[in-house]
């Protein structure tokens, strides 16, 4: 007996199937076209197959669009929060403030600079650089001179 040509053409299952999964319109409408022209005469495949066939693909067209939105969201939403943290940041600019150095001492001073340094906001603090997150305390007007390092 004769294999029917849908069981020759079946894809390989297991780890085998690791090929390129970006199909685009032209792919499917390939692949679609090779069914087609490759299924069994005795058993073709029904006009609600192929529609849901073609349904699946613009449905996971769809999918890719939201997914890469989501991608550009995602880094807009980043970009909005550095820049949040610089604005913030520099209002801090003339005032005294406290921090923790990285040997655990609370060191006071004026902040004179806010930069930003690998995708944070670092103060300008008697010399030092401070990063944002090691401010524990804003006392103010800088008008006098700070007792910072």
């Amino acid at each position: 007996m004769i294999d029917p040509i849908s069981s020759l053409y079946a894809p390989p299952a297991g780890p085998e199937t690791t090929g390129n999964n970006n199909l685009n319109k032209d792919a499917f409408m390939q692949l679609l076209v090779a069914q087609m022209k490759n299924q069994d005469p005795t058993e073709p495949t029904s006009n609600e197959q192929f529609i849901a066939q073609l349904a699946q693909f613009s449905s996971l067209e769809e999918m890719q669009g939201v997914n890469e939105n989501l991608v550009a969201l995602a880094a807009l939403q980043q970009g909005n929060a550095l820049m949040s943290q610089l604005t913030n940041a520099s209002a801090l600019i003339g005032n005294n403030v406290t921090y923790t150095d990285e040997y655990g001492d609370s060191i006071s001073g004026e902040v004179e600079a806010v930069r930003l340094e690998s995708g944070q906001a670092v103060l300008q603090v008697g010399g030092a650089t401070v990063p944002l997150s090691a401010v524990s305390e804003v006392t103010g007007d800088g008008g006098s001179e700070g007792t910072g390092a």
